[in-house]
């Protein structure tokens, strides 16, 4: 199992996991020995409080996929910083997203065919908890990265 974490991401160790129902919870930590300020771009090695976070990524053998990582909330010790703290962050993970980017990408193709109702249902038994106005928030947002 820690291989397939680590191909989401080389810094990310597998604690454990439960299968529950149509469920597959992973639970993972950074091994990351420093985390960059997202506001300053300092680099700190001083954890303020970790919490767990989680996210859904692709399915596995026909269940869901529910990562569950340890994050760390860090101090930047930058004075110029206008911020005290910061949580660790993730290029492969969107700020307070709760899907990947990899598994939102995915959503994108399979509503580009179908309605977004359609997509949601369609998803919603086969791939990822996913529902109709998460979609279209999807599209929106999509559609303002792009302009």
């Amino acid at each position: 199992m820690d291989e397939f974490i680590k191909l989401l991401d080389k810094d990310l160790k597998y604690l454990n996991h439960k299968i529950v129902d149509d469920m597959i919870y992973i639970y993972v930590v950074s091994t990351r020995n420093e985390v960059t300020c997202p506001f300053c771009g300092h680099k700190s090695l001083k954890t303020h409080s970790t919490y767990e976070r989680s996210f859904q990524d692709f399915p596995m053998q026909g269940k869901k996929v529910q990562i569950i990582i340890k994050n760390r909330k860090m101090f930047c010790n930058n004075p110029e910083c206008d911020h005290t703290t910061f949580a660790e962050r993730f290029d492969w993970l969107g700020n307070k997203s709760k899907k990947t980017k990899r598994l939102e990408d995915e959503i994108m193709h399979m509503s580009l065919n179908c309605s977004s109702t359609a997509a949601a249902n369609f998803l919603s038994k086969n791939t990822v908890t996913v529902g109709k106005s998460t979609i279209c928030n999807l599209l929106k947002k999509r559609k303002t990265d792009n302009k």
